[in-house]
């Protein structure tokens, strides 16, 4: 897998605060309870669970904390930061998830934290924004006690079915938001995370639950066709679908032991 080399492209920062919660990706799903948000927030928080190693700092780090109510799920068992580029995502992290503490920062800029300050990080939808990903995989690498855990997601371009979508149409989720300026296949992050000095545990995707693709088929029935093995993965809490059938990838890593930053 050759790594993409390209210039620098910087995110166009007027579109993150609060119209960026409202808009985009957040625009035309439901975000209350049962919601595929209120899901996928319960689902990850069961994955950190599942994975962190035993507490050393105790501390998570969430990059890109959003809304905060991962943090909020999670604020019983971590001493929680969230870090995020919106003022207005600070201000909802601290009303979501009291418990933790929220930054205003950019994910681009890290040296400030410490090494070996988490036991976990947590970036979801967050690489994607960024101006070198790589390098921030690096930071997170060296922010990370030895044996702590990566879990990162971000948006695959070569789902198996994004060929159906007419973009013309009905856009689909990476290309609608014009932030997404590092979206790369599922072996780059995986090469990025390697390179970074992490050992990746799972590589899987969150299924093609981005519908419609198929003319004349309403769409809550292709939801319902396709989006079934998301609905049980997150259920079961576990990671069994392929990559190539996710919308977006997610990954698990950790730094190895015997690492030292």
């Amino acid at each position: 897998m050759s790594i993409p080399s390209r210039p620098p492209v910087q995110a166009p920062l007027e579109e993150y605060g609060e119209r960026y919660f409202q808009s985009y990706n957040y625009a035309d799903r439901g975000m209350g309870r049962f919601s595929m948000y209120w899901f996928a927030r319960r689902y990850y928080a069961r994955l950190v669970r599942r994975f962190a190693p035993a507490p050393v700092t105790g501390r998570l780090l969430e990059l890109g904390s959003g809304l905060g109510h991962l943090l909020g799920l999670l604020s019983d068992r971590f001493n929680c930061v969230g870090v995020d580029i919106a003022y207005y995502a600070a201000q909802q992290t601290r009303q979501n998830a009291p418990q933790a503490a929220a930054l205003v920062a950019s994910a681009d800029q890290l040296e400030a934290f410490a090494d070996r300050s988490f036991d976990v990080i947590v970036a979801l939808h967050l690489v994607e924004h960024l101006v070198d990903p790589a390098r921030a995989l690096r930071h997170m690498q060296r922010m990370l006690v030895p044996g702590g855990l990566l879990l990162f997601a971000t948006p695959n371009p070569e789902y198996a079915l994004r060929p159906l979508k007419r973009p013309d149409e009905t856009p689909d989720a990476i290309s609608k938001d014009p932030t997404h300026i590092n979206v790369h296949p599922p072996g780059v992050w995986r090469e990025w995370a390697g390179a970074a000095g992490l050992r990746v545990l799972r590589q899987f995707g969150d299924g093609l639950w981005d519908v419609p693709y198929l003319p004349l088929i309403p769409r809550p029935v292709q939801f319902a066709l396709f989006g079934w093995p998301s609905l049980i993965q997150v259920l079961t809490g576990t990671t069994f679908i392929p990559v190539a059938l996710g919308v977006n990838t997610i990954t698990l890593a950790r730094k190895e032991e015997s690492l030292e930053s």
